[in-house]
């Protein structure tokens, strides 16, 4: 859900984000009267929901993946349009969508990395400790949101929406090609053997990239803060 805190400034800098916002503006001026904004922040629920089964069903068949990848598209379009749609019949509730919003991200957030975890594609801790980054950052955006009134939704030029694609673009791939899901490699460390598969080392990836970005937005946070509330005594 799109409704934020109603003086926090907006920063989405994401590579689709001009494109996305034209389609949505034309999906939500297209939607029935009778959808509303909470109907599809549930809708988006739906979509997490569809994502988490569809990777535990890969373990038993992956053409399951294509399931998990339809599970993206109705997240996005719920979790997507419901803000938007809200700005376009101007039924905006800031502070109602605010706390819907972030307790609803949460939730698919868990559903959507534990259910990749519980797939046979990663090692569940792996997939938990992605998450544990994830939600890192998004607590991060929240507390700037009430402290420096900005609500940050993108870096790298990264926002969701192009986390879906690319997770859409992954499952496609492990999906058509036999030998990348096959791929394992085993090692031992410390007298305990450790097999990873193909989407491990990805997880592990994402899971570097995440600390990385949350390390570099504290450590510019905490400059940024040092300089509006310096030490008492001090110029």
């Amino acid at each position: 859900m799109e409704n934020n805190k109603v003086d926090a400034v907006r920063i989405q800098t994401s590579v689709l984000n001009a494109l996305e916002k034209k389609v949505l503006v034309w999906l939500a001026q297209r939607q029935p009267r009778w959808v509303t904004s909470d109907m599809l922040t549930y809708i988006g629920v739906l979509g997490a929901v569809v994502i988490a089964a569809g990777y535990i069903l890969a373990s038993h068949n992956i053409n399951f993946l294509w399931l998990s990848s339809l599970g993206f598209i109705i997240n996005w379009y719920g979790d997507s349009l419901d803000g938007t749609m809200a700005r376009v019949r101007n039924t905006q509730r800031p502070i109602y969508g605010y706390y819907l919003d972030h307790t609803v991200d949460a939730i698919n957030e868990v559903m959507i990395f534990v259910g990749v975890g519980l797939s046979e594609l990663m090692h569940l801790e792996i997939a938990l400790l992605a998450l544990v980054m994830y939600l890192l950052m998004t607590i991060n955006v929240s507390i700037n949101a009430h402290l420096k009134k900005e609500f940050k939704l993108t870096y790298a030029s990264m926002g969701p929406t192009e986390f879906r694609i690319i997770m859409i673009l992954i499952n496609t791939l492990f999906a058509t090609i036999s030998p990348l899901r096959e791929f394992s490699h085993s090692f031992v460390i410390f007298g305990s053997e450790f097999t990873f598969k193909a989407l491990d080392y990805i997880g592990i990836a994402i899971v570097i990239i995440l600390a990385m970005m949350h390390l570099t937005t504290v450590r510019n946070d905490i400059k940024g803060y040092a300089e509006i509330d310096p030490m008492p005594g001090r110029k």
